[in-house]
C-alpha cells in the first residue's frame, strides 16, 4: 500500500507541474471542446459551462495546458495518450522505489482557478477508478450495438444519459424495433414502418397502461349485440374480433366488432327452403373460417373472407353433439353419437374428410389441438376415456387412448400445443383418495405428468391454452375458481364467488374472468386475489373471451322452448327473459365520449325506461348531477 500511495503522490506532483507550464495549443482540435475561435480560446459548450459555473467574469486563457489536451482526447474517445502516460508512469516508478514522500513547500498557496479545480476533481476520479471504462475504448459501432442489444428499456434510457456517443447507440432504431416486437406491440411490422420506434414503444405502453386502468376501474363502453323477436340464443363463439351466434330459428349471425359489420351467414337449409328450420345448436369461428352444426346433423362451413355462401357442407346421420374448430387453421371436428369426423382442406384447397373414427361410447366432447400441423390432431373424450386422433385419410389407425380409468368419468378437457388437462370425477372408492382431481398429460409421451386438486365438487371447466405461462385455471361446482402452478402442481389461488357453480373461465398474466350458472360475470385481479367488478344477467354464462381491450360474454338459456310464454309475440319483456344475451365490452373507449354510450346509459335516473343495465360502465355515480 505504501508503494501505491507513493506512486500516486508522484503522479499528482507531475500533473501539478504541468499545470504551471504554458504550451501552445494544438492547431487541429476536434471533439468535446471544439475548435478555437479567432482569439485562440475554446468555444465549446462544455468549457463555457464549467467556466460560467466558477467565474463568469474570468477570461479564457489563450493557451491551454497539456492536461486539457489529454482530457479532450479522453472525452473524445482517443484514450491512447492517456494510457501511454499512465503506463510510462507505472514503469518509471517500478524501477526506483521512492525513498520518501514528495517534499513539502512552504510557499504561500496560490490562487486556485477553475481549471485547477477541474484537474483536482479529475485526479480524484482517477483515484476511484481502477480501469478505463469501456466507452473510452474505441469499438466498432456494430460491436457496441450488439452489446446494447442485451439491454432493456430502463437500461437503454440510463445509458443514453452517459454521453453523446452512448445516446446515439441507445436510441438506435434497431434496438427499439426489437423491443417493440418482443413486448407484443406492432406485430408483423417492418423497421421502416415507424420513423421513431422509441416513441412508438412509449405510446404503446401508455395505451396499454390506460387500458389496464380502464379494466380495473370498469371504464369503457358496453354493447349488446342485436337480436330479434322469436329467436332464442343457442351457442356463441368469438375469435380475433369476430363473434358468431346460432339461434333456434336456424339463423347464424356473424359480427365483425372491429368495424361493426354484421351479416347473416346463409345456411344450407335456407337454400333448400327446408321447413321448419333446424336449430343451430353449435357454432365456431376463427380468423378465416366459420362453422355451424344443426339439430338435423348438417354441418356448414363458411369463409369469413370470401363470402357468405357455404364453402363446405356434410351430413351426420344423427344430431351433432359437439363441434370444434382449430384456432390456428382450417380444421373442423364434429361428433354425432360415437362417431368423430375430422374435415380439412387438401393441398389444392378442397375440403374433404380427413378421418372418421367410431369410439366405444357416445362422445361427450372434441377439441382440435392448437398449433399448425400437416395433419389435424384431435382430442375426444367419452365416458371415462380420453382419445387422441391423428390418422391420415388413407390409413386406418385405432385412436390412441390417452387416459382411461374405469368408474372415473371425465368432466372437462382442454389442450395446449403440447399438453392436455382434464377434470376427473372420483366415484365410490375413489373419493377416499382425495376427491376429484385435475390430471395433465403430455401429448407426445402420452404419460400423466401432474395430478392436482382435491375437491369434493366436479370440475366443470378447465383452461390451459389461454392461461398465463406455467399456470392452469379451472372452475368447479363447489363455487370456486382455482389456479394451479404447472411447475410444482400446487394451488396458488382459490377464489370463491359463484353460488351456482363456475361455468366458464379465462385468464392471462394478471386478470381472471369467470362466469357462473347464476349469470354472474366477475373480473379478478390475479396477483392480489381481489374482485375488481362484476356484472349480472339472466341465464348461465356459457362463453367468455377477452383480449387486451375487449371482453365478450354470452348468457345462453338452457330452455330453448320456454313453456307458458310465447316469445314470438311482440312482448319485449318476455323476449328479454328467454332470449339470452351477448355483451361486448370495449375498455379502450373514453368514458367521457358520448358517441360510445348507449342511449339508456345517458339517462338522468328521472326516466322510467330501461331494463337491467349497469350504467356504471359509462357514467360513474359521482359524476351525476343532483336532483
Amino acid at each position: 500500500m505504501g508503494t501505491e500511495e507513493d506512486e500516486l503522490s508522484v503522479f499528482r506532483d507531475r500533473w501539478k507541474q504541468e499545470l504551471n507550464k504554458s504550451t501552445k495549443a494544438a492547431k487541429e482540435k476536434e471533439g468535446y471542446f471544439g475548435d478555437q475561435n479567432k482569439d485562440g480560446s475554446s468555444v465549446h459548450q462544455s468549457t463555457s459551462f464549467w467556466e460560467n459555473q466558477s467565474s463568469v467574469s474570468q477570461p479564457t486563457p489563450k493557451e491551454q495546458p497539456e492536461y486539457v489536451s489529454i482530457a479532450e482526447g479522453l472525452l473524445d474517445g482517443r484514450s491512447g495518450p492517456l494510457l501511454d502516460r499512465l503506463e510510462h508512469e507505472r514503469t518509471r516508478t517500478r524501477k526506483r522505489a521512492p525513498e520518501s514522500e514528495a517534499p513539502k513547500t512552504d510557499a504561500p498557496p496560490k490562487k486556485v482557478n477553475a481549471s485547477q479545480k477541474l484537474l483536482e476533481q479529475f485526479l480524484q476520479d482517477l483515484n476511484e477508478v481502477n480501469d478505463i471504462p469501456f466507452f473510452d475504448v474505441e469499438l466498432p459501432y456494430e460491436l457496441a450495438l450488439k452489446i446494447f442489444n442485451f439491454l432493456g428499456r430502463t437500461d437503454l434510457g440510463r445509458c443514453a444519459q452517459v454521453s453523446k456517443s452512448w445516446k446515439v447507440l441507445a436510441e438506435d432504431e434497431l434496438l427499439w424495433y426489437r423491443l417493440c416486437l418482443e413486448e407484443g406491440f406492432q406485430k408483423g411490422a417492418n423497421i421502416s414502418d415507424s420513423p421513431c420506434w422509441k416513441s412508438t414503444v412509449r405510446d404503446c405502453r401508455n395505451t396499454e397502461n390506460a387500458v389496464k386502468s380502464n379494466w380495473k376501474n370498469r371504464v369503457g363502453s358496453i354493447r349488446h349485440l342485436q337480436y330479434e323477436l322469436g329467436k332464442v340464443l343457442c351457442d356463441v363463439s368469438s375469435c380475433a374480433g369476430l363473434v358468431i351466434a346460432g339461434y333456434t330459428s336456424g339463423d347464424v349471425r356473424l359480427w365483425d366488432t372491429l368495424h361493426w359489420d354484421k351479416f347473416y351467414l346463409k345456411p344450407t337449409h335456407s337454400i333448400r327452403n327446408e321447413t321448419p328450420a333446424p336449430y343451430a345448436s353449435h357454432v365456431r369461428v376463427n380468423k378465416t373460417i366459420a362453422a355451424a352444426a344443426y339439430e338435423n346433423g348438417c354441418v356448414d362451413v363458411w369463409s369469413t373472407v370470401t363470402g357468405l355462401e357455404p364453402i363446405h357442407q356434410y351430413q351426420h346421420l344423427q344430431r351433432v353433439h359437439v363441434l370444434d374448430l382449430s384456432p390456428d387453421g382450417p380444421a373442423l371436428a364434429s361428433a354425432s353419437g360415437p362417431d368423430v369426423r375430422v374435415d380439412a382442406p387438401d393441398e389444392q384447397g378442397y375440403w374433404r374428410s380427413q378421418s372418421l373414427v367410431q369410439l366405444p361410447k357416445p362422445v361427450d366432447g372434441v377439441l382440435v389441438v392448437p398449433g399448425k400441423r400437416d395433419i389435424p390432431l384431435v382430442t375426444a373424450w367419452a365416458g371415462e376415456s380420453v382419445y387422441l386422433l391423428n390418422s391420415r385419410p388413407e390409413e386406418e389407425q385405432e385412436p390412441r387412448v390417452l387416459h382411461s380409468v374405469y368408474g372415473h368419468p371425465v368432466t372437462c378437457v382442454d389442450t395446449s400445443p403440447s399438453r392436455a388437462a382434464m377434470g376427473i370425477k372420483s366415484c365410490g372408492w375413489g373419493m377416499n383418495d382425495g376427491g376429484n382431481k385435475i390430471q395433465v398429460y403430455g401429448l407426445e409421451s402420452g404419460q400423466c405428468e401432474l395430478t392436482m386438486g382435491n375437491s369434493a365438487g366436479d370440475f366443470t371447466c378447465v383452461n390451459l391454452r389461454d392461461s398465463g405461462p406455467h399456470l392452469l385455471l379451472c372452475g368447479n361446482r363447489d363455487r370456486r375458481v382455482r389456479v394451479f402452478d404447472l411447475r410444482t402442481g400446487s394451488s396458488v389461488l382459490s377464489l370463491y364467488a359463484h353460488h351456482m357453480g363456475v361455468t366458464a373461465v379465462q385468464a392471462d398474466d394478471w386478470r381472471i374472468v369467470s362466469g357462473g350458472g347464476e349469470g354472474l360475470v366477475i373480473v379478478w385481479e390475479m396477483r392480489i386475489g381481489a374482485k375488481l367488478w362484476e356484472m349480472h344477467n339472466r341465464h348461465p354464462v356459457r362463453h367468455i373471451r377477452f383480449s387486451s381491450s375487449t371482453l365478450v360474454t354470452a348468457n345462453i338459456p338452457d330452455e330453448k322452448s320456454p313453456r307458458g310464454a310465447c316469445i314470438t309475440d311482440d312482448d319485449l319483456t318476455a323476449h328479454r327473459r328467454y332470449r339470452g344475451l351477448i355483451c361486448h365490452y370495449d375498455f379502450s373507449m373514453d368514458s367521457s365520449s358520448q358517441d360510445h354510450i348507449l342511449p339508456i346509459c345517458r339517462s338522468n335516473y328521472a326516466e322510467s325506461s330501461g331494463y337491467n343495465y349497469n350504467i356504471g360502465l359509462s357514467m360513474p355515480y359521482d359524476t351525476l348531477s343532483g336532483p
